[in-house]
């Protein structure tokens, strides 16, 4: 702060009251409410986007003798699909000293990974977390971070085959992917193999916006391609519903990795279990608070794919879907 002739300048001493006064807020806010332990939660969509998950994660923590606002309570940042604030926002949960953090997604996981921080982390992702470097092993994660993962990007391939085997005759389909996850490229690799070895052609298109997304989906349903693969992304998610809806609205056969697309008009959904993600690391979240590290807590890995065909959707788009893909199902919509 700087004096000219015994006076503090009026901009900068408003400043800096405001910044005090913020900072003693949320202590005193911390301070009340914080007899009990914080969880902070680093997500990187929105509160309701992700409420079905969280409330799975309220489950398995309850079951460890935590209930929020009895036992614990919850600080939330969420990035509003802006994946490059996640950073920012890891670092505010750390200033905060929450006692251990619980990461929605793996682009959070990521951006907390980074900091080297020594908070406790609890992760619930789609995909591999040796292979994107979460954790040096399964079995002994070492460090800080531990959680639980759902099979969704290894997935990815898979859904392509069960597209081409509901519409056996057709030869170009279209790949959605968002350029920001850290998730796309081996998505993109692993998707473009599958094309190449059915002897299909495989069109890449890429949204990580609302517009982005209704563009792509008008072009498709032009007769761009013949149906269209959802790749793994928790922006995508966020907008499960609407993305079911849509698919079925403007007549594109499409495929996504989790049962609330084809519940809401999706033509198929093929993946892991986000849910049992959340819940395993809220038992995970209970343990660490009654005293266990992270590094002694083996990554849980979800080992359940799940398979819906929605028939009513396949109707409605003159699609005559095959007995023994429809047989495979663990359930089909009618």
């Amino acid at each position: 702060m700087v004096l000219h002739g015994g006076h503090v300048r009026r901009r900068e001493f408003i400043e800096a009251m405001i910044g005090a006064t913020s900072a003693t807020l949320w202590q005193l806010c911390a301070g009340a409410e914080n007899a009990l332990p914080v969880i902070g939660v680093l997500g990187t969509s929105g509160t309701t986007d992700y409420n079905p998950m969280i409330a799975a994660f309220r489950k398995g923590l309850s079951e460890t003798g935590y209930v929020e606002g009895k036992d614990v309570s919850f600080d939330f940042l969420w990035a509003d699909n802006q994946y490059n604030r996640l950073p920012e926002l890891a670092s505010e949960l750390v200033r905060r000293r929450v006692r251990l953090i619980l990461a929605a997604a793996t682009p959070a996981a990521l951006a907390i990974r980074s900091l080297n921080a020594t908070t406790p982390v609890v992760f619930a992702i789609g995909g591999d977390p040796v292979k994107i470097g979460l954790v040096s092993t399964l079995n002994r994660p070492e460090g800080n971070m531990t959680g639980a993962a759902h099979i969704n990007v290894e997935t990815a391939p898979k859904r392509l085959e069960l597209l081409h085997e509901l519409l056996p005759t057709k030869q170009n389909f279209g790949l959605l992917t968002n350029p920001r996850s850290p998730l796309t490229a081996s998505v993109e690799t692993s998707v473009k193999a599958a094309a190449d070895a059915l002897g299909v052609k495989l069109t890449i298109h890429h949204a990580s916006t609302d517009e982005e997304i209704d563009a792509l989906f008008k072009e498709v349903a032009g007769g761009a391609e013949d149906g269209l693969v959802i790749g793994t992304d928790p922006f995508f998610t966020s907008r499960v519903t609407t993305l079911g809806q849509k698919s079925l609205r403007l007549r594109v056969p499409a495929i996504y990795q989790y049962r609330d697309f084809a519940a809401a008009g999706g033509t198929m959904s093929y993946g892991g279990d986000i849910k049992e993600s959340y819940y395993l690391a809220g038992i995970y979240a209970g343990r660490i608070l009654n005293g266990a590290k992270p590094s002694d807590l083996p990554v849980q890995l979800s080992t359940r794919i799940e398979f819906f065909i929605n028939l009513e959707s396949t109707k409605a788009l003159g699609i005559d879907a095959p007995n023994a893909l429809v047989g495979r199902a663990d359930e089909v919509i009618e």
